[in-house]
């Protein structure tokens, strides 16, 4: 089995692919996700998500803490990271949670989707562009090792200070993500309610005729910044030069 969490996109299109090569089914996480499968057919399993401030996403990280895997009999268990540049101890975090030996941990560089700090934007067309021709290269690379049996540590991009920025600003990160009321919409808005549909924690509530409101539970996984049709999406004045970003395998 495949379990993946994505906002944007790009662990969707990580999932598919490994799902493809392997011949397993893929399941989206959310907060409202089944919490028991039977895995006696897969040979083995996977959890493909992003990496948020150098640990697992929220949602996944809440999924696998009640995850039953019924009738597990050793098989293979896979964290599949996607990050925009480097993921910390985010494997040493997911093991943690995980109630099932984690047989190694993987990463691969996806574009860029943060937003919500200063000096921190969408990549450029180009540096998109090359970092999904070479994500498809290092998805070859880390299903070779798999089918071979091999685990391989190069293929997991820890990067400087890996320490601190998992046990320090990560746990920061978890507390403070909840509370982020600066979330609004622009004139723009249309009240299509998609964002409300997107939003993996339930957070985004909109009765009929009215404009979306955030709650106290988001995650940050900024679905709805990224996949507003009419980027009618904003987060106080510090997204409003920047861009926005769909995985395009995805997202046509």
């Amino acid at each position: 089995m495949v379990f993946y969490f994505s906002a944007t996109g790009n662990s969707e299109w990580v999932a598919r692919m490994l799902s493809s090569r392997f011949g397993l089914p893929c399941i989206r996480v959310n907060e409202s996700s089944t919490i028991t499968y039977d895995v006696s057919q897969s040979q083995y399993i996977f959890f493909v998500f992003p990496v948020h401030s150098w640990g697992p996403a929220l949602t996944m990280l809440s999924f696998v803490d009640k995850l039953d895997l019924v009738n597990y009999a050793g098989q293979p268990v896979y964290a599949i990271c996607t990050c925009g540049d480097d993921c910390g101890r985010t494997d040493r975090i997911f093991g943690e949670h995980l109630k099932y030996p984690l047989t190694a941990a993987y990463s691969v560089t996806m574009p860029n989707t943060y937003l919500l700090l200063p000096g921190f934007d969408v990549d450029s067309a180009q540096v998109e562009k090359e970092k999904l021709s070479q994500a498809k290269v290092r998805i070859e690379q880390i299903s070779d090792r798999i089918r071979n049996g091999e685990i391989d540590a190069s293929l997991y991009h820890a990067g400087h200070f890996a320490n601190v920025k998992s046990r320090l600003i990560y746990p920061l990160f978890k507390k403070y993500a909840g509370a982020a009321p600066a979330f609004h919409v622009t004139s723009a808005c249309t009240r299509c309610g998609l964002c409300s549909k997107l939003c993996p924690a339930l957070n985004i509530s909109m009765r009929k005729g009215e404009i979306p409101k955030w709650g106290k539970h988001c995650v940050q996984c900024l679905a709805c910044i990224h996949r507003c049709p009419r980027r009618a999406i904003e987060y106080g004045t510090i997204t409003q030069k920047k861009g926005r970003y769909k995985n395009p395998y995805v997202y046509k």
